[in-house]
């Protein structure tokens, strides 16, 4: 099982201090914080895009592809990549790019995104939103997997004799995980490809994220890749973590309050309650997310955000530094302990690449 890290780039004033870091700081900052994930032994970094304020990445790509020089066995993936709104030809073209920089240590995560505003800033219509993101994944697959495409649908320009540059690594493309908050359509299109389904896991209580993951293992099933308890699945969630958990309260609260995401609605105690927000001390983070097997089923990928709503770049590390030294070994041991035979590890390019060389030819 994979354990990392997601940001979603928002640059946010410390509520503590009333300091914004300018977007060098926080850009800084965030290659800081993927490159300490990377020592204290986590596996994923994971970065959103964003076209708008108060978010920085609207190229994530070129942050990873930094990442993949100065990292040596960090996987490098997307929070999110708008598949919607980007051009499938240009994803095609910079992820096989970003894995031949990295070796290899790249997938990446679509989705729409939840910012209305983003479609007709690059010429498109929200209304088509999943048509959108069923014709482009449609494309980008082909882009992928077949040397030369002749390709002609609704939401761009034809394409005649096109073949898209550099081919994937080793003739193998990125594994992607469509991400998916509440649409089961996604979930469904994860399904019929045989990918990895992604659930933010934040902002909804269990038995939403029960429902959605249910009906990708069984979508899994029906379209013949397998028994659904070998689907591959992932998860988001937000931690806070001081060795008191009264301490933890007490620091995280000024930042949850007034966080853009979720802040001056919901108190803290109401809102860790209903949804996966854990703030407290390891052991309480670690019961937590043990947890989660109990309505998702083992799973293959765990991400958290610790970097959201202000909190200062020497708190994030501190936050790093329970995480690996204190919390992820526990979980590593507990999941696999718990994890029946023939549940798949989380899928890396190595694996993948033997197990094509292992398939017969046709």
């Amino acid at each position: 099982m994979q354990f990392g890290v997601f940001s979603v780039s928002d640059i946010t004033p410390d509520p503590t201090t009333g300091r914004t870091p300018t977007e060098a700081r926080r850009i800084t900052d965030v290659l800081t914080i993927a490159r300490h994930a990377e020592a204290v032994g986590l596996d994923v970094f994971a970065l959103g895009e964003h076209h708008n304020p108060p978010f920085f990445s609207s190229s994530p790509t070129t942050t990873l592809g930094y990442l993949a020089g100065v990292t040596d066995t960090l996987q490098l993936s997307t929070a999110t990549t708008l598949i919607t709104t980007n051009d499938p030809v240009k994803i095609a073209e910079d992820f096989a790019m970003l894995q031949h920089l990295a070796g290899g240590r790249v997938d990446l995560m679509l989705g729409r995104g939840n910012t209305g505003p983003v479609y007709p800033w690059f010429g498109q219509d929200i209304r088509h939103g999943l048509n959108l993101a069923v014709e482009n994944y449609a494309l980008l697959r082909r882009l992928w997997d077949e040397d030369v495409v002749d390709w002609e649908g609704r939401f761009r320009a034809p394409l005649q004799g096109f073949t898209s540059t550099p081919r994937p690594l080793d003739g193998v493309a990125p594994f992607v995980w469509h991400g998916s908050i509440r649409s089961p359509e996604i979930a469904e299109q994860a399904a019929y490809y045989g990918d990895g389904f992604f659930h933010n896991h934040i902002f909804w209580p269990a038995s939403h994220t029960r429902r959605m993951v249910e009906l990708y293992r069984r979508r899994w099933e029906h379209h013949g890749h397998g028994p659904g308890e070998r689907a591959i699945v992932g998860l988001g969630g937000q931690v806070f973590v001081r060795h008191n958990s009264q301490d933890a309260v007490r620091e995280f609260r000024p930042y949850f309050d007034n966080a853009p995401a979720y802040g001056h609605s919901p108190s803290l105690e109401d809102f860790s309650r209903a949804t996966p927000l854990t703030v407290g001390s390891p052991q309480q983070v670690i019961e937590r997310t043990l947890g989660f097997r109990e309505y998702v089923g083992d799973y293959q990928r765990q991400l958290f955000l610790v970097d959201h709503a202000g909190l200062p770049l020497k708190t994030v590390l501190e936050q790093l530094d329970l995480l690996g030294e204190e919390i992820v070994p526990v979980l590593r041991k507990e999941f696999a302990a718990l994890r029946p035979a023939g549940v798949p590890d989380a899928p890396t390019h190595t694996a993948r690449v033997a197990a094509r060389a292992a398939v017969p030819a046709a």
